[in-house]
């Protein structure tokens, strides 16, 4: 065992990993962050439980239960548990590669089993009714309502993240083509298609934006302040949540957006891997829980238009 997996050097271990997977692996500010927050769980968690001069090797079976068991104590879901364990694992990898541990304790662990939660997503007509408040808002031509509204149409037609969304420069969207290029999990760039409203939409705050964006730092980004600056995160998921509400569906997030392109993309007979690439899914897995929630939808129009169906 190599002094550094010493619990003295625990937090340089985990800054270690984490700019790792920032630097190395790409991932995103969002995914660092819920990273770092589950392995300072992880390493406070050990500090009460095996006290002391511990280290990472001393880490056993009966430890990793008991740090799973914190979350069912303090009524967490076992999703919560599942990403806390998925994130030690990874650890726990990256010591065995890199700091030459020899025995992984996570292999005697089994993940929870999770309760199978499909996709929120919007309805046909709550689409409508979002879009048809957003266009009535942005026909008054304000700089706001119309990058709302194009906002709004990116994320819908093409079903990119809201970190995709955030990231776009200039140089990435071509309304010629339709279509925008984007950088996605791990600094994948895809390309995907643009509709014609999108396309639309976005012409119209393009053209509001040009006065805006010289004044500001942020010359290059497509979405940005009146003071010239890139949008934030925070910013995004306000601006689209009052548009929610101004179109009358509430609890959604903007990542619901997504679910509903995708949703949508299959209930009008997409193919399953045209829709993955679309979305930028590495697995196939991921994108087949789209299947299930067309699925629920055929049942839920049998049960209701079937004599016998209920």
């Amino acid at each position: 065992m190599k002094a550094g997996l010493k619990v003295s050097g625990s937090q340089g271990l985990v800054t270690e990993f984490l700019t790792h997977l920032e630097k190395e692996r790409g991932q995103s500010p969002n995914t660092i962050g819920a990273y770092r927050r589950d392995l300072e769980a992880f390493v406070e968690f050990c500090n009460r439980y095996y006290g002391g001069d511990w280290d990472f090797t001393r880490v056993d079976r009966l430890g990793l239960r008991g740090f799973l068991g914190e979350f069912e104590r303090k009524g967490l879901a076992r999703r919560t548990a599942a990403r806390a364990l998925s994130a030690v694992r990874s650890f726990y990898r990256y010591l065995q590669v890199h700091h030459d541990l020899a025995r992984n304790p996570l292999r005697a662990v089994k993940s929870p089993k999770l309760e199978k939660r499909l996709p929120r997503h919007l309805r046909i007509e709550e689409t409508e009714r979002i879009f048809e408040s957003a266009e009535s808002a942005a026909s008054d031509g304000e700089f706001e309502n119309l990058r709302d509204l194009a906002m709004l149409e990116l994320f819908y037609s093409s079903g990119i993240r809201l970190s995709e969304l955030r990231g776009l420069n200039l140089g990435s969207v071509d309304l010629l083509a339709d279509q925008v290029k984007v950088l996605g999990k791990g600094r994948k760039e895809r390309i995907v298609p643009v509709g014609s409203r999108a396309v639309k939409a976005l012409r119209k705050y393009l053209a509001s934006r040009e006065g805006i964006a010289l004044k500001g730092p942020d010359r290059q980004a497509v979405f940005v302040s009146r003071r010239g600056r890139r949008l934030s995160p925070a910013t995004i998921q306000r601006r689209i949540h009052r548009v929610y509400a101004a179109g009358g569906a509430r609890g959604f997030r903007v990542h619901s957006l997504r679910h509903t392109f995708a949703t949508h993309m299959m209930d009008a007979g997409a193919d399953l891997r045209s829709v993955q690439e679309m979305l930028g899914h590495a697995s196939l897995s991921t994108t087949q829980i789209y299947t299930h929630t067309s699925v629920e939808r055929l049942k839920r129009v049998y049960r209701d238009a079937h004599p016998r169906g209920k």
